[in-house]
């Protein structure tokens, strides 16, 4: 059985990384912000709209069973990331759990629907671009977004940090100042605004106006606001000190991302009747106009630009650095593991990149349908890489607790209980998918691309060639 993974932490004043390897420049400061503006997306602003037509004030509900699924999930990759820092992250942990069939599965999984997110976010940022710009060409817009992103990457991950800061920055303060706002309204003291009581949550059919089955139903749709925390745990393996970096992070993401998640959504179910929200459209929007606040929807539309925009940025450093893991792993080619003096992967980032290249061509040619389309094709697939953290973290932690206990620095309370109530809660979340005539599809393009990925693993492992005896 192979001993746990570990590496070295590196300290400010290492030397320049030589070529193939990562450089070590992010601090604890961008991996805290980079553990938040991970799960504070577009599907936050606008998405939970939907969710709350479904459910009603019940949402509420449905947005805590999918936060504790998703801080169970993060708390078990805290966990080994800390104990064993690695850019491959999870697909690293699945190969030391499983075997090699498994790295090789979740990491090109995680790169596929990485890109294809990329795409999907270029395209739904240009889109809002081209609507304030409507002489420049959507194509140009998001050609060059992508240009500028893909450029920043290529330079160093110091750039990357920098700019991903900025944006969870800008991203925290509009929910802090939601909050603050909205609990000022319920409270009474918004000036021209009465305070809505608990009508909103006990009148128009009560707490529950659809029952019970509309929570499940909730479920579906807000679960998967919760992806990209992942990146986070790829982020520390670039530190100066992996272990107390990711530590830090996740302990402190946990509380902040519930409290931003259930505030927000406990302020908007309080002060919005259930039925006024209208899919598609953002219920803060909606909020901050009854409240009278001018050029709401014009705010929250620059927040969704910069939620995207800054979605786009983690997923092409996530894409990049999974695909130098899978390199050096040799799950990948070996061209990918180069580096800059910097110590950035250059290939591996352009090579992530490239997919969003063709989608532009592709959305131009096709307007309207490529998004959709992508959409589809990502359906479940987070939830199968969450089954797999799941499933490394049962054997791994296991593992080390008998060889290297030391390096358990963060350790995930109540195991392993807690960690196959995880691994339950996702299967469970599969089967509803694969219940719900919507989500089915979906589920069946992920299934689809995994089936795909552990054939070709398959393949590969009867390929490799065998040690004698």
């Amino acid at each position: 059985m192979p001993a746990p993974l570990t590496q070295t932490p590196r300290t400010p004043t290492a030397p320049a990384p030589a070529d193939g390897e990562l450089a070590g420049a992010l601090r604890p400061r961008h991996l805290t912000m980079l553990a938040l503006g991970g799960v504070i997306g577009a599907g936050l602003f606008v998405g939970s709209g939907t969710g709350l037509r479904i459910a009603g004030p019940a949402i509420i509900l449905s947005y805590a069973l999918a936060a504790t699924l998703a801080l169970l999930v993060m708390r078990m990759l805290g966990e080994m990331a800390a104990a064993m820092p690695a850019s491959g992250s999870f697909s690293v942990y699945a190969e030391r759990a499983l075997g090699r069939w498994a790295g090789f599965t979740a990491g090109w999984l995680y790169w596929a629907v990485t890109v294809i997110a990329i795409a999907i976010e270029l395209i739904a940022a240009a889109t809002i671009l081209h609507q304030w710009m409507p002489a420049v060409p959507q194509w140009a817009i998001a050609f060059v977004a992508l240009a500028v992103f893909t450029q920043s990457n290529m330079l160093s991950v110091s750039s990357f940090g920098e700019a991903e800061f900025w944006f969870a920055g800008i991203k925290v303060a509009a929910i802090i100042a939601f909050l603050a706002l909205g609990v000022a309204a319920v409270c009474g003291a918004v000036p021209g605004v009465e305070a809505p009581g608990m009508d909103n949550l006990t009148g128009r059919g009560g707490f529950l106006p659809q029952g019970w089955d509309s929570v499940v139903a909730g479920l579906l749709t807000v679960v998967f606001a919760f992806g990209g925390m992942e990146v986070v745990t790829m982020a520390a393996a670039e530190s100066g000190d992996p272990a107390r970096s990711v530590t830090k992070a996740v302990s402190s993401a946990i509380w902040r991302i519930s409290l931003f998640y259930l505030g927000s959504m406990a302020v908007i179910v309080t002060l919005l009747p259930w039925d006024a929200a209208t899919p598609g459209r953002s219920p803060y929007v909606a909020v901050l106009d009854r409240l009278g606040i001018p050029g709401a929807g014009r705010l929250i539309e620059v927040v969704v630009l910069i939620a995207l925009l800054s979605a786009m940025n983690a997923n092409l450093y996530g894409a990049s650095r999974m695909a130098h893991s899978l390199a050096a792993r040799g799950e990948a080619p070996k061209a990918l593991l180069r580096t800059s003096s910097r110590g950035a992967p250059r290939l591996a980032v352009a090579a992530s990149a490239a997919f969003g290249f063709v989608a532009i061509a592709l959305d131009h040619r096709w307007p309207e349908r490529i998004l959709p389309f992508l959409a589809k094709a990502m359906g479940g697939s987070m939830l199968y890489m969450w089954l797999t953290v799941a499933a490394a973290h049962l054997v791994l932690r296991r593992r080390l607790e008998r060889e290297s206990p030391h390096l358990l620095v963060v350790r995930m309370r109540g195991f392993p209980y807690l960690s196959w109530l995880a691994a339950a809660g996702i299967v469970a979340v599969l089967v509803l998918m694969a219940l719900d005539p919507e989500a089915r599809g979906q589920l069946g393009w992920s299934t689809l691309l995994v089936l795909v990925l552990l054939a070709v693993a398959g393949v590969r492992a009867l390929r490799a060639p065998r040690n004698p005896g």
